[in-house]
């Protein structure tokens, strides 16, 4: 334990100061060292450099205040980065906006009042202004931009190449006000689902949600005009999949966005992350799975093929639902009262009923997007394309906060490599 006077004390004198190295700093706390050093990284604790100039050195009273408070939550998953947002909360199974239900809403609101929410911490009147919708310009440019893509190319990765062109026709898009954001968010969700091609030939909006977003992503989906109860399957999906705390694609939108990228480029990087195969992507993944069985009685071969592998089984379990997914249940629920009768509805339960059986874990919303892409009729790869629509309205709120505080993310690295040679 090193010792040094120069700090003021209490009575306007100085304290001695006890300076403790890393490894007792972490002890007492009760943390690992890695630990440790991302609370340097956060600004919790302000560590001096040793004698020999590399050490890290701890306040010992700073260490005792920090230990008597308790330290910052340890986020599920083991991940040391927190950051606070009153946007979204899970607490035990519960999933929650702005202190709302989101089991709940995702049967009795829209998507877009549940946006408005997570911008504003009000519901939006759905009717209030209109449709969202982009400007002529925006569906021109996004629409010619991924019409020069092969005709087999996946929805998400379409969306991809549509945000940056919509972004260009935007002269205003670094204009970060919260009511300009709003708009270009209205206006960007709009143009996604605008800028897709139709899924088919009988492809056409949904009659009683025609204007909607949902309404308009449906016929851009699906290959033959869903039913009224699949396009509210499709409806409760977004709202389900409108945010979920700091998702790895959610961070990644928030460190964007608090250097100031503008909206688009906050949207751009929140697609990219999210296209990884543990994230959004995972529901291309349980496609593949369903369709890989042709009828029920495949689904023991399906799954077990998959686990001689030594591979996981794509769309089950979730590190942050201990008790199951309940996206999953209601919307797994809403698909079976909108399809009861459907024979990839039945593909879906038969992998169910398989992985119980083997007492692997409980399905997630990936899973469950899957068998809406498979009962609806969808093309591939269209559950990330629900996904990152849908989340889009999540990485913007994320956004409007980051905009607010206007304050770098810029975690430190802990270095781990060899001493120094010189």
């Amino acid at each position: 334990m090193a010792r040094a006077a120069g700090r003021p004390g209490s009575a306007g004198g100085t304290r001695v100061t006890d300076w403790i190295g890393a490894a007792e700093a972490a002890e007492r706390l009760g943390i690992k060292p890695a630990s440790l050093y991302s609370y340097v990284s956060r600004g919790v604790l302000t560590p001096r450099r040793g004698p020999d100039g590399r050490a890290s050195l701890f306040d010992a009273a700073q260490i005792a205040a920090l230990a008597r408070r308790g330290r910052p939550r340890r986020a599920p998953g083991g991940a040391e980065l927190v950051i606070e947002s009153e946007l979204t909360e899970i607490s035990g199974d519960r999933l929650r906006f702005r202190g709302h239900d989101v089991i709940a809403m995702a049967t009795g609101r829209s998507f877009e009042e549940v946006a408005g929410l997570l911008w504003t911490g009000a519901f939006a009147d759905a009717a209030a202004g209109g449709p969202w919708r982009a400007t002529g310009e925006a569906i021109a440019a996004g629409t010619a931009a991924q019409a020069a893509l092969p005709a087999d190319t996946y929805p998400l990765e379409r969306l991809q190449v549509i945000v940056p062109a919509v972004a260009a026709t935007d002269r205003l898009r670094l204009h970060l006000d919260p009511p300009a954001v709003i708009a270009a968010a209205r206006s960007l969700i709009a143009a996604m689902v605008d800028c897709l091609p139709l899924a088919g030939p009988g492809a056409a909006p949904a009659p009683a949600d025609g204007d909607s977003i949902a309404g308009r992503l449906a016929p851009k989906l699906c290959r033959r005009p869903p039913s009224a109860g699949l396009v509210a399957a499709l409806r409760a999906a977004l709202v389900l999949l409108a945010d979920h705390e700091l998702a790895a694609s959610t961070l990644a939108a928030r460190v964007a966005a608090s250097v100031r990228a503008d909206p688009y480029a906050v949207v751009a990087t929140g697609l990219g992350a999210m296209s990884g195969a543990l994230h959004g992507g995972a529901s291309l993944g349980a496609e593949v799975l369903l369709l890989s069985a042709a009828r029920p009685a495949d689904a023991p071969r399906v799954v077990g093929e998959l686990l001689r592998r030594g591979e996981r089984i794509p769309g089950l379990g979730h590190f942050v639902y201990q008790g199951g997914d309940p996206r999953a249940v209601l919307l797994l629920d809403l698909i079976r009262q909108a399809a009861p009768d459907s024979g990839r509805l039945a593909i879906a339960e038969a992998v169910l009923a398989e992985a119980s059986r083997r007492a692997l874990p409980a399905p997630n919303i990936e899973f469950a997007l899957a068998a809406l892409s498979a009962v609806a009729e969808m093309v591939p790869g269209a559950g990330e394309a629900v996904f990152a629509v849908a989340r889009t309205a999540g990485w913007l709120a994320h956004a409007l906060e980051e905009y607010a505080r206007a304050t770098p993310i810029r975690p430190r690295g802990v270095y781990t490599g060899r001493p120094a040679v010189s």
